[in-house]
């Protein structure tokens, strides 16, 4: 592809950039132990996961959550914890799948070392639903440095809603057209083509653990489609 006219890169960051699927799993693992519970983790994290993108993305609502993406997630948790029959597990055991895992997950290990390479070209943003607090615990615990933090919590409109694309491009002083959405989720992705985005999907097969991705196979629309990041760069015209 060409990256004429491409100024910023938009990250989606939960499963694109951070690997929830492993932080939740070693949290719920962990927590279960002082019950003598041994259930299906992946299970749970996916669960969890799936409550929480239920509760934070808009499918054309109006009005924002009541609560930023750290509220959601306590409440994800909970009804994670009531379907699988883990109801007695106490409020700090639960306070601890909140976030003290999901503050310092990881990043997947192909993402660091490319991003300085990328803001040498580009303006590189994490364009996210999550909290700003989250971003930037996890930005300081994976040694990432972002030129942008444009969480839905600051627009008040969450994705899939069209005005947190456009706002997101607003605030970088930027038409649409000169963004490029990054993310490896389809939804994402169709939503941000839709408010005039360019897209690229880098797949995550790992992103959902042993089930695997919900939606691994890329919309033929996205302008670019990479295994990974180092992928991504060179199709950007990166030097790695």
């Amino acid at each position: 592809m060409t990256t004429d006219g491409i100024r910023a890169l938009t990250f989606d960051t939960g499963g694109t950039i951070l690997d929830w699927h492993s932080g939740y799993v070693a949290a719920l693992r962990k927590a279960g132990q002082a019950h003598g519970q041994d259930a299906d983790w992946h299970a749970v994290a996916n669960e969890i996961r799936g409550n929480v993108l239920r509760r934070m993305v808009n499918l054309g609502e109006a009005a924002p959550p009541p609560y930023n993406f750290d509220g959601g997630h306590e409440l994800a948790v909970d009804d994670a914890l009531a379907k699988h029959g883990l109801d007695d597990w106490t409020a700090d055991e639960r306070a601890s799948l909140g976030a003290p895992t999901t503050h310092h997950l990881r990043c997947w290990p192909d993402f660091p070392p490319v991003l300085p390479k990328l803001r040498q070209s580009f303006i590189c943003a994490s364009f996210t639903i999550l909290s700003y607090r989250l971003i930037i615990d996890t930005a300081r615990a994976n040694g990432l440095s972002w030129d942008a933090v444009l969480s839905c919590e600051g627009i008040g409109k969450y994705k899939l809603l069209r005005e947190s694309y456009l706002t997101a491009a607003r605030w970088l002083q930027l038409e649409p057209s000169e963004c490029l959405m990054v993310a490896c989720h389809n939804f994402d992705l169709d939503a941000a083509r839709a408010a005039g985005f360019r897209t690229a999907f880098v797949r995550r097969p790992d992103e959902w653990g042993p089930s695997g991705p919900p939606d691994p196979e890329p919309n033929p629309a996205c302008d670019v489609i990479a295994d990974d990041f180092p992928g991504l760069a060179r199709a950007l015209g990166v030097a790695l």
